[in-house]
């Protein structure tokens, strides 16, 4: 018989798959004896179960639960419905990767008309007790029966006006007590129904509430953007009920054992007196610090300190922990692995190595290789901050990053506008799970509630999102859609930049600066490549994008697009004059001129590279991409090479192709124009000879491009040997150099034996090796592969993470072929998955030498290999 229903002290923390993160834990922290509350945990697979059933819970879940709860009763001497020892309960979701705020949570199940009552008696404190079951009413009608939260905030916040409350707290118990009628009179408005009186009721709609929020809109998106699984369900946790909100002895708060956004080794936290758990998350409140607690509650805040060390010592890891104070007695609701910004995780993963408590090794898995990308981008300049218009100083750096766009206040517009190109930036007074996948679409976040923890911040460091929260000068009306300051207004659409590791608001767009690595980052790069197998090189053919890459640490480049390299003003003359030239001794001059460009090109790139490896791709595109299309263009270009302009709309005619990815490109425009490939080739090796005068040696690799069969990389292979030969002969040196093919088509993989008898090196062009393998246009894939993945027809878009079983099965037999008969041939993948984790994993099992990306994926693709020999030493 399977079992669904797991008492706390049944279970511990590698039980997540079942037990969900949550669960595991809190088991584990009962089994370390820490002051957890009581409880019981549904699992996943009674939720997988449940969403199979057409959301029916199985009887024998309902039976264990009814067993569970009988024995849970007996442990803590409490009932539901009990006149002396009243059992409340909270139920929460948790899965085994943690979704904050992405499901769903009620509070102080088993309240009633009848039991409101005797927890008032028993408390002596009726306005605690109305308190608590106006929460219930809010909680369960949201959740449960899906009543709009404004249902019962618009009369919650009229009321408090109307009779001059500024807080929640200071509306007394008769005041409440009114407002839990009218809320009960909103389930009738609402949803035809009253809310449910029987606790075992409540409680098994709550349930299946969790059990079907895993399937909500907001879950579904965040799952889709973390690579979470959708078929892994999650678990219930249902769990004694203690009371922040039970008097000024008493609060609730979440703080981290080291600081999420810097990394520091010191508690960061906030919390509220007198306040549940959800006041903190939800911004609605201003929470305090942390350490005032050590003021407020001594004893408590050093119950805290002891317990927060024990638990980062226990799982090896910064943690995020929910607490709450019950009339001074502390009281830990849960512990996880807290997320954090990419700065914090590597400080955090470095201080952690040196601190003794983990090895470099398992630092490598302390950092998201994604979150990566989010220290090497831009931060605003100082001198342009100086004189910029401040908005708002009073914000919280919830989460690092520069972001300027235009304002948007709800998520709807920060999508549409996303959409249509636009950079936006969200305001709104707090953000709520609705508001994901609008966030999503944002440059940045910003809200006028909150703190650090609040749901803004959470979900944005985890995202790798700028955002500020805790704007308290701000007011932002989201309904006149405007933002007030100073005296001053913004309206939906003005420019704002947003400081996200100052907490800083400036009017307009303000010019940035490169990112700084800090000495934590440069050393855990260097305990990631120390540990890869793989070596890194880049896709780079400009300056700044070479030198950001050695920056990086690249081992080389692994690709230069020369194509890249024809679009300049005078070097797009010259090509078009080669193309639409009608006598050989045009087309030489047009050669000569484009050959003096790419030497000064390639001498300035392999002046970068030095000794590093560097492979050129000679030309790859269709010729017919380097001339003009519209009318204007082709009346230009006509004066401009003084031809005809019916001459130049018939070489135009002439050289269009119906699908010119198929069509006349790579090696086969070689093959019909020897001389292109010939005048790449001199440029390149003219350059290496002048470097070599002066005492610069470099390591070109010459790369043919589209190879599909041994016949047309040996005529062009022979073509330019020979020209390389002669360049020797005429400057008296020996020029070193390697060439070899990218490996773009089925049938290259499939006689990839052959070639390499011929080649020096291969590598991978994933982007055109997909396109063909699949028969899907990589253009045009757009436009039905969202369909493909919602529907899991595919489970993963191949053109951005590798497909294993068909084209990962091509590279896979084309390298095994390959080092059968040349073990000295090098291998790498230059394509889009080159610099995806995911696709890295796989690359390194197999006998490849290197990945090659853009420059600013170098540092995520060196840690991801790192990540990958780790897992597969484990």
């Amino acid at each position: 018989m399977t079992k669904y229903v797991y008492a706390f002290d049944e279970g511990q923390k590698d039980m997540k798959d079942l037990l969900g993160g949550k669960g595991a834990n809190l088991s584990e922290m009962k089994r370390l004896g820490l002051p957890v509350p009581d409880g019981f945990t549904i699992t996943t697979e009674a939720c997988i179960e449940y969403l199979k059933n057409g959301e029916k819970l199985a009887d024998e879940v309902q039976n264990q639960l009814e067993t569970q709860l009988a024995a849970f009763s007996e442990r803590t001497g409490k009932a539901f419905s009990s006149n002396d020892h009243l059992l409340l309960v909270s139920v929460r979701s948790g899965a085994k990767i943690s979704m904050p705020g992405m499901m769903d949570t009620i509070l102080n199940l088993g309240l009633n008309d009848e039991n409101v009552e005797k927890l008032a008696a028993k408390t002596g404190d009726a306005r605690f007790s109305y308190d608590c079951y106006r929460r219930l009413l809010q909680m369960f009608g949201e959740v449960v029966y899906h009543i709009p939260m404004s249902a019962f905030d618009t009369y919650f916040n009229a009321y408090k006006q109307s009779h001059g409350y500024e807080n929640d707290a200071d509306i007394p118990a008769e005041g409440l007590k009114e407002i839990c009628e009218h809320y009960k009179t909103v389930y009738i408005e609402e949803v035809y129904k009253p809310f449910p009186q029987a606790p075992i009721d409540q409680l098994r709609e709550a349930i299946e509430a969790v059990f079907k929020s895993w399937d909500n809109d907001r879950a579904r998106v965040y799952r889709d953007l973390n690579e979470i699984p959708h078929d892994i369900g999650t678990a219930v946790n249902v769990q004694e009920m203690v009371f922040g909100n039970s008097g000024p002895k008493s609060g609730t708060g979440v703080a981290f054992t080291r600081n999420p956004v810097t990394g520091e080794a010191q508690l960061f936290g906030e919390y509220l007196l007198n306040a549940q758990g959800e006041d903190v998350v939800a911004g609605i409140r201003t929470p305090k610090d942390i350490a005032t607690l050590q003021a407020q509650m001594p004893h408590v805040h050093q119950a805290f300190v002891e317990v927060s060390e024990q638990l980062e010592a226990h799982y090896k890891d910064m943690q995020d922990i929910e607490f709450t104070i019950e009339n001074e007695k502390l009281y830990i609701l849960q512990t996880r692995n807290g997320k954090r910004t990419a700065k914090a995780a590597i400080q955090i993963a470095v201080d952690l190595v040196d601190e003794g408590v983990i090895t470099k090794e398992e630092a490598m898995h302390k950092v998201d290789v994604k979150s990566i990308d989010t220290l090497l981008h831009p931060t605003f300049k100082d001198e342009a901050l100086e004189v910029a218009e401040v908005i708002s100083k009073a914000g919280l750096p919830a989460s690092p990053g520069a972001a300027t766009g235009k304002i948007v206040f709800s998520a709807e517009a920060a999508q549409l506008q996303a959409e249509q190109g636009e950079k936006v930036i969200l305001m709104r007074p707090e953000t709520s799970p609705e508001d994901i996948e609008g966030m999503i679409a944002s440059e940045a976040i910003v809200t006028t509630h909150g703190g650090m923890t609040s749901h803004a911040a959470v979900v944005a460091r985890g995202m790798g999102k700028c955002c500020v929260t805790g704007c308290s000068d701000l007011e932002i009306n989201t309904k006149e859609k405007i933002v007030s300051y100073a005296g001053k207004t913004l309206q939906e659409g003005d420019m704002v930049s947003v400081d996200g590791a100052k907490g800083d608001l400036y009017v307009g767009e303000i010019e940035t600066t490169s990112a700084e690595h800090s000495e934590a980052f440069e050393q855990f790069m260097q305990w990631a490549e120390d540990v890869a197998r793989l070596n890194v090189r880049m896709n780079a053919e400009t300056t700044p994008d070479i030198e950001a890459g050695y920056q990086f640490n690249a081992k080389g480049i692994g690709l230069v697009r020369t194509e890249h390299m024809f679009f300049g003003a005078e070097r797009l003359v010259e090509m078009r004059r080669f193309i639409l030239s009608s006598d050989d001794a045009t087309r030489k001059a047009a050669l000569d001129k484009i050959r003096a460009y790419q030497t000064e090109d390639f001498e300035q790139i392999f002046r970068l590279s030095g000794e590093r490896p560097t492979i050129v791709r000679l030309l790859d595109p269709p010729l017919h991409e380097f001339l003009p299309k519209s009318e204007d263009e082709i009346q230009n270009v006509a004066q401009q090479l003084a031809i005809p302009v019916e001459k130049l709309n018939k070489r135009i005619l002439e050289l269009h192709e119906t699908n010119p990815m198929l069509g006349h490109r790579g090696c086969r425009l070689a093959i019909t124009y020897p001389e292109l490939y010939v005048m790449q080739a001199e440029a390149i090796m003219n350059s290496v000879a002048q470097l070599q005068q002066e005492g610069i040696h470099c390591q070109p690799e010459i790369m043919i491009p589209l190879v599909s069969t041994v016949e047309e990389f040996k005529i062009l292979q022979t073509q330019i040997v020979e020209a390389i030969q002669r360049i020797e002969t005429t400057t008296d040196q020996t020029l070193h150099f390697l060439m070899g093919t990218m490996i773009e088509t089925p049938r290259a993989c499939m006689i990839a034996n052959e070639l390499a008898e011929v080649c020096d090196f291969f590598s991978f062009g994933t982007n055109d090796l997909t396109q063909l393998t699949y028969g899907f246009s990589r253009d045009d894939a757009g436009k039905f592969i969202n369909e493909y993945l919602n529907q899991q027809i595919l489970e993963v878009d191949p053109f951005q993470t590798l497909d294993v079983n068909g084209v990962g099965a091509l590279i896979k037999m084309a390298v095994e072929q390959a080092k059968q008969v040349n073990e000295s041939i090098k291998i790498g993948v230059c394509g889009e998955l080159g610099g995806d984790p995911k696709s890295i994993h796989h690359f390194n099992k197999m006998a490849i030498d290197y990945v090659s990306c853009s420059p600013f994926r170098v540092p995520g693709a060196i840690l991801a290999t790192a990540q990958s020999v780790v897992e597969s030493e484990r």
